[in-house]
């Protein structure tokens, strides 16, 4: 079997991803390339596709009602950010999913609002560069949902504080930190109060 069709999901099996609350999100570029620019004295200096990544995700909650953004920063490589459903108004409550298949993304749902964002940025840097089919981003993107305020908080703190933690990042190729994986992140959930 083909390694692409052997790769789990990292979503929760049965979790509604149209569920009002916070979600941490972390999308990589195909092969961790540095495609959007570059840190200089602790600081994310965006290129022009980079510039495009922040317009993309900012163009997100102008599409879409129910989202709000929170936290955000384009590296040069990744992008974190912090994207929340709204409640639904009294008497337009939604129906559970029950006829799409498990894997496959629902309208509205953080699956199907990352594909939208990812494609889209694909389609204008590769536009930009003329690259026409060239892919920009890892097929999958990592997920959390945030269950307290204090949680969001450390995670707002993480995200701003990214830039200038840049050569230790897990996700920096010449990373001079933790080869394990990046301390920070992983302190966020350490620390979750349940």
């Amino acid at each position: 079997m083909n390694e692409r069709h052997r790769r789990r999901s990292i979503r929760l099996r049965g979790y509604d991803y149209r569920e009002a609350g916070a979600y941490f999100v972390t999308i990589c570029t195909a092969n961790r390339e540095c495609f959007f620019g570059e840190i200089v004295d602790e600081a994310m200096q965006l290129n022009r596709l980079g510039e495009i990544v922040q317009d993309e995700w900012h163009r997100t909650a102008i599409l879409r009602p129910q989202v709000s953004l929170d936290a955000f920063v384009v590296m040069p490589n990744h992008i974190h950010g912090i994207i929340s459903f709204d409640a639904q108004e009294e008497g337009k409550a939604r129906l559970a999913p029950t006829t799409a298949r498990f894997g496959y993304p629902i309208a509205g749902s953080l699956p199907s609002i990352l594909g939208a964002f990812k494609s889209a940025c694909t389609n204008r840097i590769n536009l930009a560069r003329q690259t026409p089919g060239l892919p920009l981003w890892q097929r999958n993107y990592y997920e959390h949902v945030v269950r307290s305020e204090s949680e969001l908080a450390r995670v707002r703190e993480y995200i701003a504080m990214n830039p200038a933690r840049w050569e230790e990042d897990s996700e920096n190729p010449n990373q001079i930190g933790n080869p394990q994986g990046d301390v920070a992140l992983q302190k966020i959930f350490d620390e979750r109060v349940v």
